[in-house]
């Protein structure tokens, strides 16, 4: 796109000499009067915006279809849009207000009646960006939304930001106490991470992965004095849904997208207390990441695992209980299953996604289900951290169920959804709100995870490209 020549920023809005006076008095931005706008002009009904390192988006919701056209201004960068067919009115007024001073990317944000029936908006931006302007149809009680999401130029890199992050050690510690093993049960018994770290270096030297022990002799690893893990082990922690997906809603007006990222935080900090662990979240605040992204986040810093967290909802809320869900090759493992799949996958839909910049080479990847080793590792790993959750809550199906699940679809990473509860039923809402039950469930995954890596140790990296 070409660049326009430099302008003075108020000469972007008719009557800009009108507003410093206003301004100076006191009074609003916005200024021009004009001839009254046809009575089929379109209303906003509704502004949103969600600032973000990775990008901040600005919603218009409105009862028609808009058509907007949009170019940058250098010197200073400014984004200019122009809607066609809608009315001025005090909900698009009051967008002015709900630019907050920590916004990464707009600093400020001027709304006037460029020309009859064109409303324009100019976003004075504090770096330039790569912005993106689209539409989305009606869905989820959404009408609909006008979109501009605003990223840097130079896209946030995931790895580069978890390292700057930091917030793990590096200092090996003494092993975790491995519970004694009851006659006859089948589980995989618990080591800590010094266990894992033996594994790995006699893998290494063997030249091949450990083979799994058998369930009914479990032979939990120990470590040798002094010995430390050979590589960092990275984990992807996936709060579900976020910024105008709000996930599923409890009857107290609570959201899903909330309730897992307090959960996940809280993860993070328990998984980066073990040595030599670091946690990547595909979102650290209220923003929606799409589906496919989630998944590139994680192999772009080469996880080790990828656990995606959400809180189940239903039709009926007497429905309760905490499930582990993997991908499946053949279909769902259960009716239940397959809807919560169907329903989780709409998230693109619901949460926003500008079709028209989608990687296909990434949807490529995403289809592919022919990743049984993953599958089977997955399948290991939800095996461990169901064991954990079933100490803390009921269990909904006492098996780790399958279905299409999209954000579980990276070929080369052990990949889990956990479903923490039903956010639908009262009892298990208010559970899930408790601090304290947010921090049984942290651990309980935490253990679940040692459990899995004390037979499943990380080896060298070999990434699919």
């Amino acid at each position: 796109m070409p660049r326009m020549p430099a302008l003075p920023p108020d000469s972007l809005i008719p009557g800009s000499l009108t507003r410093r006076t206003i301004l100076k008095a006191g009074g609003t931005l916005l200024l021009s009067v004009i001839a009254p706008l046809p009575a089929s002009a379109a209303q906003i009904m509704a502004v949103r915006v969600w600032p973000a390192d990775e990008y901040t988006r600005v919603t218009l919701e409105n009862d028609g279809e808009l058509k907007a056209t949009h170019f940058m201004v250098p010197d200073p960068p400014r984004l200019v849009v122009d809607i066609e067919g809608l009315a001025l009115n005090e909900t698009l007024k009051s967008l002015v207000a709900k630019i907050e001073s920590n916004d990464p990317y707009i600093k400020q944000v001027r709304v006037g009646q460029n020309r009859p029936n064109v409303v324009r908006l100019v976003f004075d931006l504090k770096e330039e960006v790569k912005p993106q302007v689209f539409t989305l149809a009606p869905i989820a009680g959404y009408h609909h939304r006008l979109i501009f999401d605003l990223y840097p130029v130079k896209a946030v890199d995931p790895l580069a930001s978890m390292i700057a992050k930091e917030n793990w050690t590096t200092d090996a510690a003494p092993a975790t106490p491995t519970p004694a093993v009851q006659p006859g049960d089948t589980t995989v018994g618990q080591a800590g991470p010094d266990a894992i770290a033996k594994l790995e270096a006699d893998a290494a030297r063997a030249g091949s992965t450990p083979a799994q022990p058998q369930p009914t002799t479990p032979q939990p690893a120990k470590a040798a004095p002094g010995q430390k893990v050979v590589r960092m082990v990275t984990i992807a922690l996936d709060p579900g849904h976020g910024g105008e997906d709000p996930g599923a809603t409890g009857a107290t007006g609570v959201h899903e997208k909330d309730i897992v990222l307090e959960v996940a935080k809280r993860l993070k900090a328990k998984l980066e207390d073990m040595p030599n662990t670091r946690v990547m979240l595909t979102r650290d605040a209220d923003f929606f990441v799409p589906l496919g992204q989630r998944v590139e986040k994680a192999r772009k810093v080469q996880a080790d695992l990828f656990v995606s967290i959400h809180a189940d909802a239903f039709v009926e809320r007497t429905a309760r209980g905490s499930s582990v869900f993997v991908l499946s090759e053949k279909g769902a493992s259960s009716s239940a299953a397959r809807w919560l799949a169907n329903d989780q996958n709409k998230a693109d839909l619901i949460g926003g996604v500008n079709l028209g910049t989608h990687d296909r080479e990434l949807a490529s990847v995403l289809i592919d289900l022919s990743q049984t080793a993953q599958i089977n590792d997955s399948m290991k790993l939800g095996k461990a951290v169901l064991t954990e959750i079933g100490g803390i809550n009921r269990l909904h199906r006492g098996v780790v169920e399958q279905a299409g699940f999209a954000v579980l679809k990276a070929p080369d990473i052990p990949s889990i959804l956990v479903e923490t509860a039903f956010i639908s039923n009262p009892e298990e809402e208010a559970r899930l709100k408790d601090d304290a039950y947010q921090n049984q469930l942290a651990d309980a995954i935490t253990k679940g995870i040692k459990r899995y890596f004390a037979y499943n140790p990380p080896l060298a990296k070999s990434r699919m490209t």
